[in-house]
């Protein structure tokens, strides 16, 4: 079972995979990404996982093209 821990907020998602808040946003609406809500205050939050693999997915191409 998941901690409150594994999962960061808006901000600090938006921090991690060096985009704004409103391209979050956006992802969540389109698909992309998951957003979860904290039962407590309903805020968004964000799965560390699962951004990690959103990263893996952006950097691979880079990596492959420059070796």
């Amino acid at each position: 079972m998941k901690k409150l821990s594994d999962y960061l907020r808006i901000k600090e998602a938006a921090a991690y995979l060096g985009v704004s808040f409103g391209t979050l946003r956006n992802w969540e609406k389109e698909g992309k990404i998951k957003a979860y809500r904290n039962p407590m205050n309903d805020h968004r939050l964000y799965d560390k996982e699962e951004l990690e693999e959103i990263l893996k997915k952006v950097q691979d191409p880079i990596i492959e093209e420059t070796l």
